[in-house]
């Protein structure tokens, strides 16, 4: 993982685990549809202590984006809590991703996503994941657009107004700031063109990541986000062109 990173000029900081194996994640595809069997392994080990050495920590502290997996939520929530505190004494984006239903519905995963959503400027969830929050907290809706309004309005911690980005596939996005939703469009593609959606959700996030960090506006994050998740879905596995063709 490290050699292709560093291929692609992608720095990392890897915290290395000398008596567990890799991660590893079985995915069984059938037609588009898929079911995934993760074996965590070392991935289920991280810990905050390889965040507070001086070298990482000073990653943290100079990162202008601070992006967190829900998942990482089963792992090291003090990890996420630092990471948290260093973007709010910096001024740096702190994003989270919903990642899972099953986050919402186990009560201690569920506590640390509301205790964080004050830290949060940009959370990404797709329809089935803002579903459920919904139904966890009760709000007897499955109103996308109100879930998302809802959602942005929860009091932040910090000066400004959080940005919520659902996917719903081949459907729009939407996208509510402070209570104001917008709707941005996919790239529609043949069907006969997608060969594997796994990465679909992530790989939007990136391209949404990768325009905010150039400091556009929301509407070309989500048209990048909508392109990288249109290259991903149309390759096997988790994989992307060498010479991707997009022009921020």
């Amino acid at each position: 993982m490290k050699a292709c990173c560093d291929k692609d000029g992608v720095t990392t900081a890897y915290m290395v685990d000398e008596a567990t194996p890799t991660g590893s994640c079985a995915c069984l595809i059938e037609g588009i549809e898929r079911s995934l069997c993760t074996n965590l392994c070392a991935a289920n080990n991280f810990k905050v202590d390889h965040v507070n050495k001086p070298e990482n920590l000073k990653l943290v502290k100079e990162a202008k984006i601070i992006y967190s997996a829900g998942f990482f939520i089963t792992v090291s929530t003090e990890s996420m809590k630092l990471a948290q505190a260093e973007a709010a004494k910096s001024g740096a984006k702190y994003c989270l991703n919903l990642s899972a239903p099953f986050l919402m519905m186990v009560p201690p995963f569920k506590s640390f996503i509301l205790e964080s959503l004050p830290n949060v400027d940009y959370l990404f969830c797709n329809e089935t994941e803002a579903a459920t929050f919904a139904e966890t907290e009760g709000w007897e809706s499955t109103d996308l657009k109100f879930i998302a309004t809802r959602l942005s309005l929860i009091p932040s911690a910090k000066a400004g107004k959080r940005t919520v980005v659902i996917t719903q596939g081949s459907e729009p996005t939407i996208v509510a700031i402070n209570g104001f939703i917008t709707e941005y469009p996919i790239l529609a593609l043949a069907k006969e063109k997608i060969v594997d959606t796994n990465g679909a959700g992530d790989a939007y996030v990136g391209g949404f990541l990768a325009a905010l960090s150039k400091g556009l506006p929301v509407a070309d994050c989500c048209k990048a986000g909508a392109y990288s998740a249109s290259v991903i879905v149309q390759h096997s596995g988790c994989t992307f062109p060498a010479t991707p063709d997009y022009k921020f």
